[in-house]
């Protein structure tokens, strides 16, 4: 296939904002390596620890992420990413430069680029992959001007692929399909997820995924572990902390894991009666395949997860609750009375990939 598409050096880059950019990109970068194509990964931090644990063979570049930091507080959220925006600018024109070096040092191809805005050229075709054509804002006027932004840098791209379904049992809503699409061409692949739903045995009673920038994953975590012991069953913990050694004092009933592998925690959710989670996107996407009862906790102020959790409740996809004075035992029964309800969607799979290598050249 390489040779089809003149297309042989392929650069996979994912956003530092949590871990579902980087997890998303593992079934495309999979689908690349296993059709013939050299694969190089731009990554840096705990996006670049957990591919390389999934892709050790394949040559690592030390890209600096935009390191958007959070605050405590729900309100204060707007003003601390205003704040950054100016640092956020020239990250994506340094990224820019490192991109232009990158190409003729290791002759790269094509890149694939998950919501890094720098990685556009003009040299070679460039996709940017998204979910969010979309980003919400408390305000109507702030959300239109947002999107003309963002829609200022996809265009820079060759085209835009978009890990969703076309149809209207789509799990984004209007963050993948607003009114107004980029004047690129833009293209919906299907749910990106490394999962495979299979049969297998039932083992823990719940599964507590923690994920997602700090101090927020922390802030959770500290809410829902003092009542872990009182719920009975077996209870699985995973903190969401790939290349972590830190060890919390153990809890009887409940399994606690730093990260688990792509194939340890697609036993883990399969083995669950129900999944309890932040609304970030990948982690959805996941779930919607493997099918997963599932209470969702949206992060305070990340206006995205919090549309998400809206929207899947209301579908019946997923049941969902806010952090604030969010009670494990109290969402646990509410869970088990929700009507759950799963779509039939279109999922990337590696036979999909000709197709999309079309779309770029």
């Amino acid at each position: 296939m390489p040779g089809t598409f003149n297309i042989q050096r392929v650069l996979v880059a994912p956003l530092d904002w949590g871990l579902g950019h980087a997890t998303r990109c593992i079934p495309i970068i999979d689908a690349l390596k296993k059709q013939g194509f050299k694969v190089f990964i731009a990554a840096e931090g705990a996006q670049r620890v957990l591919l390389e644990k999934e892709f050790p063979e394949l040559t690592m570049l030390p890209l600096k992420g935009y390191r958007v930091r959070y605050s405590r507080k729900k309100s204060w959220l707007p003003f601390k990413l205003l704040a950054q925006l100016p640092g956020l600018l020239q990250t994506i024109a340094r990224e820019h430069r490192w991109l232009e070096h990158v190409v003729e040092t290791h002759a790269i191809d094509l890149v694939i680029a998950d919501n890094r805005y720098g990685l556009y050229s003009n040299r070679i075709p460039c996709v940017f992959m998204t979910h969010q054509l979309q980003i919400k804002a408390p305000y109507n006027w702030l959300e239109s001007l947002i999107q003309k932004i963002n829609y200022h840098y996809i265009e820079r791209f060759k085209v835009c692929w978009v890990p969703d379904d076309a149809s209207e049992n789509n799990v984004s809503g209007s963050l993948s399909h607003p009114r107004q699409l980029p004047r690129i061409p833009v293209h919906y692949i299907g749910l990106l997820t490394r999962f495979e739903p299979v049969e297998t045995e039932h083992r823990y009673d719940r599964c507590i995924l923690l994920s997602g920038p700090e101090p927020q994953r922390s802030l959770l975590e500290q809410q829902v572990l003092p009542g872990l012991t009182a719920l009975g069953g077996e209870t699985l913990l995973v903190r969401g902390k790939p290349g972590n050694d830190e060890k919390l004092a153990p809890i009887n009933g409940v399994r606690i894991e730093n990260h688990l592998s792509t194939t340890a925690l697609q036993a883990a959710i399969l083995q669950s009666d129900v999944i309890i989670c932040r609304s970030g996107y990948t982690t959805i996407m996941e779930l919607m395949v493997l099918q997963k009862k599932s209470i969702l906790i949206p992060t305070p102020g990340q206006t995205e997860q919090e549309y998400l959790a809206g929207l899947l409740k209301k579908k019946q996809y997923a049941y969902s609750e806010k952090q604030t004075g969010f009670r494990l035992p109290n969402a646990l029964r509410a869970s088990a009375a929700f009507p759950y309800q799963w779509p039939v969607l279109h999922r990337f799979c590696e036979k999909d990939l000709p197709e999309l290598l079309k779309t770029v050249l």
